[in-house]
């Protein structure tokens, strides 16, 4: 079952005259492909699909496109979003036809949690995500919102390697070396080796003046 659905219309023209046609008449461009069927070239309402741009869910969801004019039921992920890199507005979004069981790789947000209970962050250190997306392999059906980190019993100046992440169920992450994800680092100087190097060198000059 999807968790969200999209009503569309199949594009009769296509092009970037087309789209931009398109996108003056307030409509979203896209296309719908895989699952050995013909692309189907759509376009959808602008401000309807914005908003649930804005919803972290959508992009990792199955959803159906009913798309008018066209026969057949559209399960699909969206795959591709593209961005006006000045207006910061979608202009278009790529669908991949998918069904429940069908093992899929997407890249999933991390989130920080219970960051308010580390101890590295009561010492005034702060969270530094290093992977702020995770690409993870599982069932269509399966996939996690986002993968979460506990930060709850971190100290600070400690790390979170991708072997330390616990997985949803049915979820693996593919790696070759066992990658920083999060650690938490000391406030900038505040203690440490930069500091440390500082002291030493000013402490040189002094002495050299005497």
């Amino acid at each position: 079952m999807s968790d969200y659905i999209v009503e569309a219309e199949l594009r009769e023209e296509t092009g970037r005259g087309a789209t931009r046609r398109l996108r003056r008449a307030g409509k979203l461009p896209g296309i719908i492909y895989g699952g050995d069927k013909p692309d189907l070239p759509i376009s959808m309402d602008y401000n309807t699909v914005s908003k649930l741009l804005n919803e972290e869910h959508f992009h990792t969801s199955m959803l159906e496109v009913k798309v008018k004019g066209s026969r057949g039921k559209n399960t699909v992920l969206l795959k591709d979003s593209q961005y006006d890199p000045l207006m910061d507005t979608a202009t278009h979004l790529d669908f991949m036809r998918v069904s429940a069981k069908d093992s899929i790789t997407m890249d999933v947000p991390v989130v920080a949690i219970n960051f308010e209970k580390c101890p590295g962050v009561a010492k005034g250190g702060m969270v530094a995500l290093i992977r702020h997306s995770l690409e993870v392999s599982c069932r269509a059906d399966s996939i996690p919102e986002h993968i979460e980190i506990d930060c709850s019993e971190l100290d600070m100046n400690d790390t979170v390697h991708i072997e330390d992440v616990a997985l949803p169920k049915g979820v693996e992450i593919h790696h070759d070396t066992n990658f920083t994800v999060l650690n938490i680092s000391a406030p900038k100087g505040a203690g440490g080796g930069e500091s440390e190097e500082g002291e030493a060198a000013e402490a040189a000059e002094e002495s050299a003046e005497d």
